[in-house]
């Protein structure tokens, strides 16, 4: 399977039609068919340990406040994927990972794949973003995962590559510096250079304007991870969100 890193932005993207949910669509259905999809959410923090959800029933997670009514009735019912998940870990077990049954499917995932599957038939589960891991750990993690992608395991990181919150503005476009830091997450992987991308400094002045806080930063390091050698990086979505979101999604694919 190929590996996918999203560029999630707006929960409103799950149900309003933009260039954004258009492109997850088309992606959506130019993929083989999945056996289970794998989710490494910005919005499913843990400290000390990773977790991977192994329920058959994953709950649709609303954990957002202040939009309209609709997007908080939203469902994605779709199954687990229990065995998967068992899969991953006995991948992670050097890691030191481990099973959970209360999470389910934050919106970081279910935004996302309401318009890449919109049917809700293929088996999702999630895997948590230890926040105690450096970088680097975080990347050494996904390569372990690599060998679900040859059992048909979609492996999709779901954050932003620039993501700042409190400089999100209205009808302005992308600000000089986030265009500035997007534009270098593209250069490296154009290159193919994934590495330097877990070298970053996270108190480095243009990374701290760009993540105040790594968690949006960090799915990218996963999709990166889980790269083969003969994969060939693409974007299938680029651009801006309120100035300060970049809406940025990479495919990996042979």
């Amino acid at each position: 399977m190929p590996v996918l890193f999203i560029g999630h932005g707006s929960p409103m993207h799950a149900i309003e039609d933009s260039a954004f949910s258009k492109a997850w669509g088309e992606m959506g259905a130019s993929l083989p068919a999945p056996t289970a999809i794998l989710v490494i959410s910005a919005h499913w923090m843990t400290r000390g340990v990773s977790l991977v959800h192994i329920g058959r029933k994953p709950r649709t997670i609303h954990d957002f406040g202040g939009f309209p009514r609709a997007l908080h009735e939203a469902q994605y019912p779709a199954p687990g994927a229990p065995d998967a998940a068992a899969a991953t870990l006995e991948l992670l077990r050097d890691h030191h990972a481990e099973a959970d049954l209360e999470w389910g499917l934050d919106h970081g995932a279910w935004c996302v794949l309401l318009r890449m599957f919109p049917k809700a038939d293929v088996p999702v589960y999630q895997l948590s973003l230890d926040l105690s891991r450096p970088l680097k750990d975080h990347m050494a993690l996904a390569r372990d995962l690599r060998a679900l992608r040859r059992k048909g395991v979609l492996i999709v990181g779901s954050g932003n590559a620039v993501h700042n919150l409190p400089a999100m503005r209205y009808g302005v476009d992308a600000f000089d510096w986030a265009r500035e830091f997007d534009g270098r997450i593209a250069s490296a992987i154009e290159r193919r250079d994934y590495a330097a991308l877990a070298e970053i400094d996270p108190r480095d002045p243009l990374t701290r304007i760009a993540h105040p806080t790594i968690e949006h930063f960090l799915p990218l390091l996963y999709t990166l991870g889980a790269a083969e050698e003969a994969d060939k990086p693409s974007f299938f979505a680029e651009g801006f969100d309120l100035g300060s979101i970049s809406m940025r999604s990479v495919l990996l694919a042979a």
